[in-house]
């Protein structure tokens, strides 16, 4: 395995465990001790014991709220007053318009023009003015420090600010607290702030616990600069929420020398985690908040045997784009299926292939003729089937019984 390389400092952490330990009394009764549960299924499906942290029942749906409350309280009554700026695609955004309405801090959230429609609306319902700003969290951030001059506001930074860091290390208190057999973390990394908390706090508690960061592969930020890689960093992943180019200054000296290992996941397997978590635990997850269990779909042999902590960090997704992934994952799993069947173009054609369904107890769910945009014959046809099976074994059934009879059969396939 390509492991990182562990830097040693006699440099103190910008945050200790005692931070956090602040952090907690701070912002206690005002975020929730979110529980920490045993998965027994996704157990049994990894050969490890899964534990889950589900930070996706907070009042905003993210952990991002500790952090962001933690910042807050410790503003001076000239920068309350004034009010607050901060660039975020969405949770840190929630967290600080939540907060900041309740403590009366006016706040300015510059997102991304890409940020989902959710987190847009909640994040104004909250109270917040919100600038839609450039593609990605950099021209967001950018803008928002231009603002900042300008207005002369206060910048809260997403993650990389030590009052931040020592709110989101509260997650781990938590955690090994109800849970303190835990012996391995996963945890997302997108600028840092999460890890660098739950790090520091998991280190002082259990020394010997392992801690492993994991990125997007569309967006290895963190794992270009502790591997001293050079992997591009772009694209529309799933997982927004840790969609960030260059990792933080201060988080990097955290995940240089306390992690493991910072793991990659594909998007698939980002899809997978969403639906698996749906299905199973019955919980809705955001793309960024899956990243765990996706590092456990890839690198399943890294955890065997061990009892591993999965943080579920937000559940912010839009309702659209998780009806996408659950259908998506249902086509691969075959229990939904699209099927080209090459027919001649003659009266009762249809009527046989449909025969065929019904014998097999397979449901259509849509037809689609082709008969001009082909490279057939003009006699014949294309006819598109989306289809509804009980499972890929069922769909095998159903392909072998359609060539049994002399159809030419092609599945088309979901990325």
């Amino acid at each position: 395995m390509n492991t990182l390389t562990k830097i040693e400092s006699a440099t103190p952490l910008p945050i200790s465990v005692d931070d956090i330990l602040a952090a907690r009394v701070r912002i206690s009764g005002s975020v929730v001790h979110t529980p920490t549960l045993v998965s027994q299924t996704l157990s049994a499906m990894f050969g490890c014991k899964v534990y889950l942290k589900f930070e996706n029942l907070q009042f905003t749906a993210a952990y991002k709220e500790r952090g962001a409350l933690n910042r807050l309280l410790q503003l001076d009554e000239k920068a309350k007053k004034k009010g607050i700026i901060a660039a975020s695609a969405g949770n840190h955004a929630q967290g600080l318009a939540y907060h900041g309405k309740r403590l009366g801090v006016p706040v300015t959230i510059v997102m991304p023009t890409t940020t989902p429609t959710v987190k847009v609306t909640q994040t104004q319902g909250h109270g917040a003015t919100v600038v839609q700003y450039g593609e990605k969290f950099d021209d967001a951030y950018a803008h928002a420090r231009k603002l900042e001059v300008e207005q002369g506001l206060t910048f809260v930074h997403p993650f990389d600010e030590p009052d931040i860091m020592a709110g989101q290390g509260t997650v781990a208190l938590e955690m090994l607290e109800d849970a303190p057999e835990i012996d391995t973390l996963i945890i997302p990394i997108g600028g840092g702030g999460l890890f660098s908390g739950v790090a520091t706090a998991a280190k002082a508690m259990k020394p010997d616990i392992k801690i492993y960061g994991v990125q997007a592969e569309l967006y290895p930020s963190m794992y270009d600069h502790i591997k001293g890689a050079n992997l591009p960093c772009d694209g529309d992943t799933l997982a927004e929420g840790i969609a960030v180019k260059q990792p933080g200054e201060l988080t990097r000296r955290f995940v240089e020398r306390l992690a493991d290992d910072v793991l990659l996941v594909s998007e698939r397997h980002l899809e997978e985690a969403v639906s698996l978590l749906l299905q199973i635990e019955k919980t809705v997850v955001e793309g960024a908040g899956a990243a765990g269990l996706a590092a456990l779909l890839t690198h399943r042999d890294e955890f065997a045997g061990r009892n591993v902590g999965l943080i579920l960090t937000g559940g912010n997704i839009d309702t659209r784009l998780l009806a996408n992934v659950l259908l998506r994952d249902l086509a691969r799993s075959g229990r939904l299926a699209r099927l080209r069947i090459i027919l001649q173009d003659r009266p009762g054609a249809l009527f046989h292939v449909a025969r065929i369904f019904d014998q097999e107890a397979v449901n259509i769910l849509e037809l689609s003729h082709q008969r001009i945009f082909t490279n057939l014959p003009a006699k014949g046809l294309s006819l598109d089937v989306e289809c509804e099976t009980r499972d890929g074994a069922h769909l095998e059934r159903l392909i072998a019984a359609l060539r049994e009879v002399g159809y030419e059969v092609a599945p088309i396939e979901v990325a």
